[in-house]
């Protein structure tokens, strides 16, 4: 027969104290906070990157309609002809979950978004964007 060898634990080496704990707990805490701030700064940001991308993209497809229609798409109608058209496999939404504005202005279409608050002006993630400024190029 074998002996085992087992060393038997004392009460200090068993576990870890709640002492222990609370410092790990309050370490990561801090870890987190920091690391929320920096991507809710971020995903504003990304969202703005993304509603820019889609409006020129959206004015790329207006571009389309233009070549094969002879005209861009009247406010009334708006994107919906682009979809209509298969230019466009739906209805785009800003990142915000809402749709892109769409007004033929002088001839020239204008596609905006309203930002994160939904409503003209604003500033930072609340600014408007659209291919406004663009259409001096």
């Amino acid at each position: 027969m074998r002996r085992r060898n087992r060393r038997r634990r004392t009460g200090s080496n068993v576990g870890m104290t709640l002492i222990e704990i609370m410092v790990v707990i309050a370490i990561l805490g801090l870890i987190a906070g920091a690391v929320s701030v920096n991507v809710i700064r971020n995903y504003d940001v990304a969202r703005q990157e993304r509603a820019t991308i889609d409006i020129q993209a959206i004015d790329s497809a207006l571009k389309v309609y233009y070549t094969r229609k002879g005209h861009y798409p009247d406010t009334s109608s708006g994107l919906n002809s682009l979809v209509e058209l298969q230019i466009l496999e739906r209805m785009p939404k800003d990142p915000w979950g809402r749709p892109y504005l769409y007004a033929l202005e002088g001839g020239r279409p204008l596609i905006t978004s309203y930002g994160r608050d939904g409503a003209p002006g604003g500033e930072g993630a609340d600014a408007d964007l659209s291919n406004r400024e663009e259409r001096g190029r």
